[in-house]
């Protein structure tokens, strides 16, 4: 097979472009390098069977392929506050043109969707069934509203023209190639562990993350392409939940760092809780997190003292 990876430069999408090749596929990475970086292609560019293009998604793009991951897009809110115009053009104007690509092709195409499209919900664990609770015009609507909106081309675009789509909704993932200014909670309390800076924590800290290891998130990725007939949308996560200042104390534990935990205001719209009900994919792909937090934590820390 020969896939097509939008964002194939980014965290998500370089350990994707891994699997695909250690499982023997030709892959064509593209990416416009805002959040993604060659860097993270190192490991395997010079793979016979990969291949990189410099390219934004919100142009049409013509290539052949036998299928199309879409994983185009800042996913950080550092990185889509910073342009949200050109954020929700790449979620919305991307959609459309991959989904060309795909309709031109008759291939299959996943959705790199997202767990924000619940919003800060009312119900835990999120199922994939709930509609949400998101605000449209606040600071991460560009990209809450912007995926919202990406999943509705999709399922438009199988209903009208029969597209075969997959829509995965990917909650909190972290580990090595995470980018050190992204913003994230993991990457962020590593990084200042590491430096022996203050752990900053946004409200008290009794907010809640489900983290699933980047390896266990691909894998399920690759088999949701894999399994024909099913178009979700489908959770994929790891269902243990952890409150942030249990995860900041643990990485300072795991760092052996002296630094201390500094509170800030909570920003606007900040999810309390995040949880996915990830029963549908063992069902559909017998697939579910395997990666403890801990391991995957040693792990992620290697890789930052490694670039450090």
């Amino acid at each position: 097979m020969r896939y097509l990876v939008t964002g194939g430069a980014g965290f998500l999408g370089s350990h994707l472009c891994e699997l695909l090749l250690n499982n023997g596929h030709e892959v064509l990475a593209v990416d416009n390098l805002y959040t993604g970086t060659k860097q993270n292609l190192i490991n395997f560019s010079s793979h016979r069977n990969f291949e990189f293009m410099r390219h934004d998604v919100t142009f049409p793009l013509y290539v052949e392929v036998d299928a199309i991951f879409n994983l185009a897009c800042p996913a950080s809110p550092v990185h889509y506050q910073r342009f949200p115009v050109q954020t929700i053009k790449t979620s919305v104007i991307g959609a459309i043109n991959v989904l060309g690509l795909a309709k031109r092709l008759k291939v299959p195409i996943l959705q790199a969707s997202t767990s924000e499209v619940y919003g800060d919900p009312e119900i835990s664990p999120q199922k994939e069934d709930y509609w949400g609770n998101v605000n449209p015009i606040g600071i991460r609507s560009c990209y809450d509203e912007g995926k919202r909106a990406a999943e509705s081309i999709f399922f438009d675009y199988h209903r009208q023209f029969q597209v075969e789509i997959k829509v995965a909704r990917i909650f909190n993932t972290y580990g090595p190639r995470m980018s050190f200014g992204d913003g994230r909670v993991v990457s962020n309390f590593v990084l200042q562990a590491l430096r022996g800076e203050d752990l900053t924590i946004y409200g008290d800290g009794s907010q809640t993350r489900s983290f699933c290891f980047v390896t266990d998130l691909v894998q399920g990725l690759y088999k949701f392409m894999q399994t024909e007939g099913i178009t979700g949308p489908l959770n994929l996560g790891n269902e243990r939940e952890i409150s942030i200042l249990d995860t900041a104390e643990l990485i300072i534990k795991k760092v052996g760092s002296t630094s201390r935990i500094k509170h800030l205001e909570l920003p606007s719209d900040d999810p309390k809780q995040r949880k996915p009900d990830t029963t549908a994919a063992l069902r559909s792909l017998h697939w579910q997190a395997s990666t403890s937090f801990e391991d995957g934590i040693m792990q992620t820390i290697k890789d930052f003292k490694d670039r450090l």
